[in-house]
């Protein structure tokens, strides 16, 4: 009976393990799929005009220290606009931007159109807020032909930067297409973060148990001991080096969990070497030391003799 109900209870301890796994990866593979349909969304603004300028725009890269995004924008007359049979413009066209793009473009006319990398400055926010910082900026694109002849301008905006959020909203006015983004770390940058600044407390407090049991027990220079603890030190920091997105030093990260691991860390290998070499130079007498013997007694020796 007994070995029975044992053979049950690893069973039931085996499909439990099964059950969390399979739930963790089940979770993963939901939060992954949200974040594919958030990449894959499009966001439009502006009028379906037969006449008009298509121009589709993709966030590709968000440079937090920089405070600047890279956006690529792709061109594309429609109708008498361009050229018969081809995407080349009929006439010069000029692509007017808001104040945060830097500087309008201009593509002259009969030469194909390429797709052009421009800086975006964004606004509010403070990368030493990692990871929960966000910013803003505001993207205008109009376009004109001739004498600075305006005509309609339907714009497509989508977010390539897997560690950055986007929350767009796009509108039309006088034939502009206007998009509000605000940018905000995704929700696995977030959750590898978190799961950081948790695994460096938790080493952090590894190595204090370890540092308490050494002193307590007198355990003078334990060398595994100190090589794991200096390890532990080192190990963190490079540890702090893989955050996505290469946070500077400074920032949330840093004061909530990294520097505080650091310093306890360093804090018990020091305490640990100053006991132990006080240890190590004055040993602890044995609980019961031996009588030191009488020399009017004979020894054995002498009574083997």
């Amino acid at each position: 009976m007994r070995r029975l109900s044992r053979s049950r209870g690893r069973l039931l301890a085996a499909g439990l393990v099964l059950c969390a796994v399979a739930a963790a990866a089940a979770v993963g593979v939901w939060l992954q799929f949200g974040e594919r349909q958030a990449l894959d969304t499009r966001y439009r603004a502006g009028g379906s005009a037969p006449d008009r300028v298509d121009i589709t725009a993709s966030v590709q890269r968000v440079d937090a220290e920089g405070r600047e995004l890279v956006l690529r924008i792709l061109v594309t007359p429609r109708g008498s606009l361009a050229e018969p049979g081809g995407v080349s413009p009929a006439e010069a066209l000029t692509l007017q931007t808001s104040a945060s793009v830097r500087g309008d473009l201009t593509f002259p006319a009969h030469r194909r159109i390429a797709t052009v990398d421009v800086p975006v400055t964004l606004s509010a926010g403070s990368i030493t807020d990692y990871p929960f910082d966000a910013y803003e900026t505001t993207l205008e694109f109009g376009a004109a032909v001739r004498d600075d002849e305006a005509v309609p301008v339907r714009m497509t905006l989508t977010n390539n930067d897997a560690l950055f959020a986007a929350d767009v909203d796009a509108s039309e006015a006088s034939g502009a297409a206007v998009f509000e983004v605000g940018l905000a770390r995704s929700t696995s940058v977030l959750i590898f973060v978190v799961f950081m600044m948790a695994a460096m407390w938790a080493l952090a407090i590894a190595v204090l148990i370890g540092a308490w049991f050494l002193l307590t027990r007198r355990k003078g220079l334990t060398w595994p001991a100190l090589g794991w603890m200096a390890a532990t030190l080192f190990a963190l920091a490079a540890f702090r080096n893989t955050a996505p997105g290469t946070p500077p030093i400074g920032c949330l990260l840093d004061y909530v969990a990294f520097l505080w691991a650091e310093m306890v860390v360093a804090f018990c290998v020091i305490t640990v070497v100053v006991m132990g070499m006080r240890a190590e130079s004055h040993p602890r007498d044995p609980q019961h030391p031996q009588d030191p013997p009488d020399p009017a007694e004979p020894s054995t020796f002498r009574a083997g003799l």
